[in-house]
């Protein structure tokens, strides 16, 4: 991949080693390619677009040959075709409609941010809890476990990495998201799961919904990481991941889940019709929260129906006797958010 320069071009060229990234995805996955752009509204819908296009044109474009990488930056445009259902890792230097779950927006700025769409073609038995599979494959990338530490990178459910922070409302700050949707190419499904991290310090206006409980970067843990870094760091771990859960399913992570899982034992607010307020009380076996009410019950939540935070105390509260069920979980459809 030749590197592309930011278009405005105040900003230095950021180089992004994706030849060197290239050589080591594509064997995992054939006909992968890499781009990057300098300005895009948000990979995620470009790259579902291309797979909905792909769809009308059958096989007009069999005998067009893909590049592994492209440099689009020079002509403001993508390199590749518009209509295409090939794996490709998408990075927009600057995404400016970033898209979160529940249509919220993900705000970035240049040089900043990483902000990137992988897409590939999925076929798990099942779908549930793939976002914190993907979250467990980042921050374990990110923030590698050591033996007797306590990781600093958390795992809010169902898609959100947050730095840990005690004296923070919450117990931490809000680092990065994950958006996953899906849409379906020819006989199979394509994942496409979009990622947003915070690099270095980003003004509040920025992220306002993360505002109240505060905003993490990456340069906390390390102050030399860069966007391609941080790329460099998690885009193959990711794809394993992805494989691997694909083979094994939830199961695989739960347990590396729970060891970073930011809401267990904490009071949470949520969206939940009857259930505004409650305690987490960890993951069940399909993925969904499992949430104690004030009457003792326990409920599962799944990341279609509703949203969570955690309540404004850093405290976690101490966990009581009821036994943890599963949650049933929606299926995935076409821009369902997991």
């Amino acid at each position: 991949m030749s590197d592309a320069p930011l278009s405005s071009a105040s900003l230095a060229p950021i180089h992004w080693g994706a030849e060197a990234l290239w050589l080591q995805i594509e064997p995992l996955l054939p006909q992968f390619s890499i781009e990057v752009v300098p300005r895009l509204a948000s990979t995620n819908t470009v790259l579902l677009d291309r797979v909905r296009a792909s769809q009308f044109q059958g096989d007009a474009d069999s005998g067009v040959q893909l590049r592994r990488s492209v440099e689009s930056g020079a002509f403001g445009r993508l390199g590749r075709r518009s209509a295409d259902a090939m794996p490709c890792l998408l990075v927009a230097e600057h995404q400016t409609a970033g898209r979160g779950r529940h249509g919220k927006e993900w705000a970035s700025a240049p040089g900043s941010s990483l902000t990137f769409s992988l897409a590939l073609t999925l076929s798990p038995a099942d779908w549930s809890g793939l976002s914190l599979a993907v979250g467990v494959a980042l921050a374990e990338a990110l923030d590698p476990p050591l033996v007797g530490s306590a990781p600093r990178l958390l795992l809010k459910w169902p898609n959100d990495l947050w730095l840990r922070d005690d004296a923070a409302p919450g117990g931490g700050r809000k680092l990065g998201g994950i958006l996953i949707e899906t849409v379906l190419a020819g006989a199979e499904r394509m994942a496409v799961i979009g990622v947003g991290l915070n690099v270095a310090p980003q003004a509040a206006a920025l992220a306002p919904a993360s505002a109240a409980y505060g905003v993490a970067c990456l340069h906390e843990l390390d102050p030399h990481t860069t966007a391609p870094s941080a790329l460099a760091a998690v885009a193959e771990p990711l794809v394993r991941a992805l494989q691997q859960f694909e083979r094994d399913g939830w199961a695989a992570f739960a347990s590396r889940f729970a060891a970073r899982d930011l809401l267990a034992g904490r009071a949470i607010t949520s969206t939940q019709p009857g259930l505004a307020e409650g305690v987490a009380r960890g993951v069940g076996a399909d993925g969904g929260l499992l949430v104690e009410a004030a009457d003792g019950r326990i409920h599962a939540l799944t990341s279609g129906e509703v949203s969570v935070r955690p309540a404004r105390s850093a405290a976690p509260v101490p966990v009581s006797g009821p036994s943890l069920g599963a949650a049933e979980a929606a299926p995935p459809d076409e821009g369902v958010a997991c």
